[in-house]
This record gives C-alpha cells, structure tokens and sequence, in this order.
C-alpha cells in the first residue's frame, strides 16, 4: 500500500518490516504491521475486518473490512512494540533497554540540518532509535 501523508510518502513495499501482531476472527480480524522506512521513519499499516478499528463505511449503516496507514514517532514505535511484540524482537529493533537505575534526562538542543539528517541516516542503517545512536555516540566520544 502507498499514502502520502502530510506530504511524506508510505509505502509497504519500500519500507522493512520489523513487526507484525495479529488477532481476533471473522468479522473482528485485523492485522498490524510496524514498518521502518529507509529515512529512519516509523509507521503502522494496519488492516481489518468490519467490526475493528480499521472499517469503513459503505453505507447506512454498513461497514466493510479496511486498510490504514499510520505514521508513527519513534517513541509511539517502541510503544507499539512493548505492547505486540516479544522482548527479543524488541531489543532487534529498539537494542535491549536497561534494567532501571540510571535516570534518564530529556535534552533540547538545536543542531544543523545537515548533521540531524547524517545522525538519523546513522541511526536507521544500525537498526536503532536516535535516542540510542546519540547516547552511544556520546557515550564513546565522552568516557572514551
């Protein structure tokens, strides 16, 4: 499936799937797969039938299985992925999170563009958040 969603393109046969979670039956089957995009990108593509969040109307009061396409954050990702995934498909994704302890800070910064997309590009060809790639990068150039 291909959707242009606020000017971005999303397209399942471009992108990797890294997740897949499905359930119910009948009426109520749907199917949601987490995809990565060469960008680094997440999105949801997510399928169903009549009784799930995915349906359509067709009519008065009449509603047909359907298909979406749902950009996501990293941090909605990495939700989606504790919530339908097991931990080691997780931690292939997202690398393995601690066990607790170090408290963790939220920074804002403002970097150039050229160096946000060299860091992103980074990140999505090891596989990891940008969270995790800057706090490795970090991490080495800092403790050495």
């Amino acid at each position: 499936m291909k959707k242009i969603i606020d000017g971005r393109l999303y397209n399942t046969d471009t992108a990797t799937e890294i997740g897949m979670d499905c359930g119910g039956d009948g009426f109520s089957h749907w199917c949601e797969r987490l995809y990565r995009k060469r960008t680094g990108e997440f999105f949801l593509y997510g399928e169903g039938g009549a009784m799930t969040k995915y349906a359509v109307s067709c009519g008065q009061n009449s509603w047909s299985g359907g298909e979406k396409i749902i950009p996501l954050s990293p941090e909605k990702a990495r939700e989606w992925a504790e919530e339908h995934l097991d931990a080691d498909d997780y931690a292939e994704i997202f690398g393995m999170p601690d066990e607790g302890g170090a408290e963790k800070v939220t920074i804002c910064m403002q970097i150039p563009g050229d160096l946000d997309a060299i860091i992103r590009a980074r990140a999505a060809e090891k596989g990891v958040s940008l969270t995790a790639y800057v706090t490795e990068v970090l991490n080495k150039a800092c403790r050495g």
